[in-house]
């Protein structure tokens, strides 16, 4: 519990998905913290990365927004993105705030805690890693490939993932602390590869997940990802981590169970994507507690886990594991 007598939870991911799940947890009597890639290499967070030299700004920008309050139109100022003829073009202002803060403090960490109380964020936010750092794959055929922004479109199936930086990678004190008093720790949603995995494999991360004693909830993506998770279902989302773990730690997995519609099937075909399957005798050969719901909704045409839905079932799951933990 925290200072204020609410549950803790440790949300890890990136992407796109863990925007909207944040969306629909803030609204809890929660203490949050969530622990975000820094792997990015592509679009404006891979420009301002490779020409200033800092972790990249994209992911966090977006948890950063998501957790926010403050007035809808200062969120649409933080997420707005230039799309001009020139070197401003496809950068959005929350990265170049992000980028001149980090300037200004002289540390990445310093400059997200700063636009958090600017922004009002309920919640903690941490980079995975104080540095920028490089995801690297290696192919079933032993090709390498690397840059986060260039795995999925290798054309090869992926075999593992694994970091490289220029200097030592390490966890920040606080994820490790936040990890360590958590209730309940979540992984997901977000890609399997190049948004989740790159925070587990930050060394002694990882491994603090694995020994933590909080509820530990894998949310299992809606669709596969062409490159990345092509075929796969959702036992075999949960297989690929535990194959770069050193401990096979979920509790609990939440999938859909609800029937995709035709047309948004038919959208998601032309790139090469499917329903993840949940294969509920492989999961529980694995030993996972199911919870299966209709936890999807259509978003402009795109597919996404509904954050209220989502919300309520994990803070159900939270409430019934505090329970049970502090009458024990």
């Amino acid at each position: 519990m925290s200072e204020l007598g609410q549950p803790r939870i440790v949300v890890i991911g990136g992407g796109t998905g863990l925007p909207v799940l944040l969306r629909g947890l803030k609204q809890y009597p929660v203490d949050i913290t969530a622990i975000v890639t820094v792997a990015d290499d592509g679009g404006s967070s891979g420009r301002l990365r490779e020409n200033l030299h800092i972790p990249p700004p994209g992911d966090i920008r977006n948890v950063l927004a998501s957790l926010s309050d403050v007035e809808p139109l200062v969120e649409e100022m933080f997420q707005h993105r230039f799309k001009t003829a020139n070197e401003l073009s496809g950068h959005s202002l929350g990265n170049l705030i992000l980028a001149a803060m980090t300037s200004i403090t002289g540390n990445f960490v310093h400059a997200i805690q700063e636009m958090s109380k600017i922004l009002n964020v309920r919640g903690k936010v941490l980079p995975a890693a104080n540095q920028s750092v490089v995801l690297n794959a290696e192919m079933e055929d032993g090709a390498i490939v690397s840059g986060e922004s260039k795995i999925p479109y290798s054309g090869k199936k992926i075999k593992k993932v694994f970091l490289t930086s220029k200097g030592s990678i390490r966890p920040l004190p606080e994820s490790i602390q936040a990890i360590r008093q958590a209730d309940l720790i979540i992984i997901g949603p977000g890609s399997l590869y190049t948004s989740i995995l790159p925070n587990l494999l930050v060394p002694r991360l990882g491994d603090e997940v694995c020994r933590s004693h909080a509820k530990k909830v894998y949310i299992c993506n809606l669709m596969t990802q062409a490159g990345e998770t092509h075929g796969f279902a959702a036992s075999d989302h949960v297989k690929a981590i535990y194959d770069h773990m050193s401990c096979a730690f979920i509790n609990t997995i939440l999938v859909n169970n609800e029937e995709i519609p035709p047309d948004i099937q038919l959208r998601y075909n032309e790139e090469l994507a499917d329903p993840v399957q949940y294969d509920l005798p492989e999961l529980s050969e694995l030993g996972l507690e199911v919870v299966h719901a209709d936890i999807a909704y259509q978003e402009n045409g795109a597919l996404r886990h509904d954050p209220k839905k989502v919300a309520k079932i994990l803070y159900n799951l939270l409430i019934n594991e505090t329970k049970e933990r502090y009458q024990s």
